[in-house]
């Protein structure tokens, strides 16, 4: 049987070790509560009374004192799915939404259904996962942080040694960077 060659192991086991982290990091999300608020929505402690920092979806919150984060969550965007709540058959399990943190639920204009929750939702954001007439869920939420891709080709007219004693000799190669935008 042939044996592999310690270059080869490595790189087996680094690639295996890049593939669990990116899997790893795609699962991972904070618990909290979520109850709902009604209009009026402004002014808002993030944005005054600019009607533009409402989403046209209307999905939308006040972030609670465990995420507002001395203001800096004013217009993060959190991916918000219903776990759980007190009453059965109150989530609706099969919608995750998007929501734009516009006002500190602390000090909005129109007041809680529940204190002290994590996240306080619109009445649409509140209604696209759970029945709208609870006060309180069990939610799992995830900051979204939005990607773009971009192009940038690099021109290598020579073949380049790096430091761990590789060689590259791709002339001409297409390389991609990300950037990252995070709300």
């Amino acid at each position: 049987m042939p044996q592999m060659q310690p270059m080869a192991v490595s790189q087996i086991l680094l690639r295996l070790l890049i593939i669990s982290t990116a899997l790893t990091s795609l699962s991972y999300g904070d618990v909290g509560t979520a109850a709902r608020y009604s209009p009026p929505y402004t002014p808002t402690a993030c944005y005054g009374n600019d009607p533009s920092q409402f989403p046209s979806s209307n999905l939308f919150g006040a972030a609670g004192d465990g995420i507002w984060d001395n203001g800096a969550a004013c217009g993060r965007q959190y991916l918000v799915r219903c776990i759980s709540a007190t009453v059965a058959g109150t989530c609706n399990p099969s919608q995750t939404i998007q929501v734009r943190i516009v006002d500190r639920a602390a000090t909005s204009g129109s007041r809680p259904s529940r204190e002290g929750a994590t996240i306080v939702l619109s009445t649409t954001a509140f209604g696209s996962i759970a029945n709208p007439s609870a006060t309180s869920i069990n939610v799992e939420f995830q900051h979204y942080c939005l990607l773009w891709k971009r192009s940038v080709t690099v021109p290598i007219e020579q073949p380049v040694r790096g430091s761990g004693g590789w060689n590259m000799g791709q002339w001409g190669g297409m390389w991609e960077a990300v950037s990252g935008s995070m709300y």
